[in-house]
């Protein structure tokens, strides 16, 4: 969770949909991130090179004889990105192409470099996703040398050769780079889809605006929507501006940073208060030694309970949360805050549960967070105790100063196992399909958390 977070407060993000906001997301690509890019599209983009060239018109004699062409080999040299301010990437590729010309009565063989650049232009469409296209692409030749062990050529033929490739090649190349970015439109577009945080609710993000391109990263504001049973969870508008991740932001040579506002959290954990996902019954055994959860027990230190049960019975408590859960984000720091209501239960003869006493709870958790596989997780720890009031009681006057040891006793580790189960699920951060999160660290500042992560693409 460590992480320094030196650049004071964010604004939080609240987009207004019928008087509600939705949750706000800044994702970031760093130039780690082109750097990655740029090492895994060496094999792609070295295959997509090997097109097919037309035969070559071969002036012998005095009628013009049809020579077939192929290239061998294509050797990828370089392959760089770099952000294009305002608009987007720029790609410089350098490749040597090794040709076979087959010639009659010997073949030649030559290689021929080449150079290309291509600019990606970068923007969004109306569905809230990435889109790529290359308005300006270009390939540069330089001069052909034929390789050892070939027959002499003559400078004349092998200028005719090279001129008759180099203008077969011109168009074909560029687009085999376009037919590559047309790819990345496909894949960029799953970001979009609905991944499941449990078995009824759903997230789905999208880009609400134009990317923000300097020299040194590309960042968009993401949207992300939380849905339980097809409902989109919706929080009241308490302010109108944008939430900003100011630059620099977490580690600057990560690939990726991703800052998550407040106001995610608090759709998620009310989510799960909706959902009634952080409820939970915890059931005493009469013949467990270690759970007192039973009338005997109680019955010894609220006398109506003996009275009403002599012989001992199990206790269950009914754990329910009616107010939402509070998050609190400071710096390198996060807390989480219930307030559940507890119902106290024991099993008569007849296997009916009868109400003895309802108790008021206030507890203080810390969080801590972390990535695994795409998904934001956390895990949790009590913070000073739990605090009990009575709120009504069926069972006359009551002790809290006895009663509290007993029922916080059983009460504080089946939450926490319960808690923890929940956040270890995890909600789906920003990706694309086959894209996961490593090398992660999450940094908690005021109002908000950064992500710094790196990527693994897999097939």
């Amino acid at each position: 969770m460590a992480g320094a977070c030196s650049l004071g407060l964010l604004q939080v993000l609240l987009l207004a949909v019928a008087r509600a906001s939705l949750p706000g997301t800044v994702v970031r690509l760093n130039k780690a991130a082109l750097d990655y890019v740029s090492d895994i599209g060496k094999a792609p983009l070295q295959r997509a090179l090997q097109v097919t060239i037309s035969d070559f018109l071969d002036p012998r004699g005095e009628v013009l004889q049809s020579t077939r062409v192929q290239i061998l080999d294509v050797h990828l040299l370089l392959l760089h990105l770099k952000f294009i301010v305002d608009f987007g990437v720029r790609l410089s590729a350098a490749a040597n192409f090794t040709v076979k010309v087959f010639r009659v009565p010997e073949p030649m063989e030559l290689v021929l470099p080449v150079a290309l650049q291509a600019d990606v232009h970068v923007t969004r469409d109306s569905i809230g996703t990435l889109v790529l296209s290359i308005p300006t692409c270009s390939s540069t030749f330089s001069p052909a040398s034929t390789l050892d062990g070939s027959n002499s050529t003559s400078q004349e033929l092998l200028a005719l050769v090279q001129e008759h490739i180099k203008a077969d090649l011109s168009g074909k190349l560029c687009l085999r780079v376009s037919g590559l970015v047309q790819d990345l439109n496909v894949h960029l577009g799953t970001l979009i889809g609905l991944s499941p945080v449990g078995p009824e609710s759903q997230i789905r993000y999208s880009i609400t605006s134009e990317p923000t391109i300097t020299s040194n990263y590309m960042s968009v504001d993401v949207r992300a929507v939380l849905f339980l049973l097809g409902k989109p969870i919706l929080l009241p508008v308490s302010d109108a501006h944008s939430f900003v991740l100011p630059w620099p932001s977490g580690d600057e040579g990560a690939m990726a940073t991703v800052g998550l506002s407040q106001h995610l959290f608090d759709c998620a954990l009310q989510m799960l208060q909706k959902a009634g996902s952080l409820n939970l019954d915890i059931t005493g055994q009469l013949n467990s030694k270690n759970n007192p959860l039973n009338t005997s027990t109680l019955g010894q230190l609220v006398p109506e309970v003996a009275h009403q049960f002599p012989e001992p019975m199990p206790v269950v408590l009914k754990v329910r949360l009616g107010a939402t859960p509070v998050i609190t984000l400071h710096t390198n720091n996060s807390t989480l805050k219930l307030q559940p209501f507890v119902e106290v239960l024991a099993a008569s003869p007849n296997s009916a549960l009868q109400f003895l006493f309802s108790l008021d709870v206030l507890v203080n958790l810390n969080l801590q967070l972390f990535v695994s596989k795409a998904k934001l997780r956390g895990t949790t720890s009590i913070l000073g105790g739990v605090q009990l009031s009575v709120a009504t009681s069926n069972v006359g006057s009551i002790d809290m100063d006895q009663v509290h040891a007993v029922i916080s006793t059983v009460f504080q580790k089946p939450l926490l196992d319960h808690l923890n189960a929940l956040l270890r699920m995890g909600i789906a951060l920003p990706s694309v399909l086959n894209l996961h999160y490593v090398h992660s660290k999450v940094s908690v500042c005021e109002g908000y958390v950064v992500i710094s992560s790196g990527f693994t693409y897999q097939h």
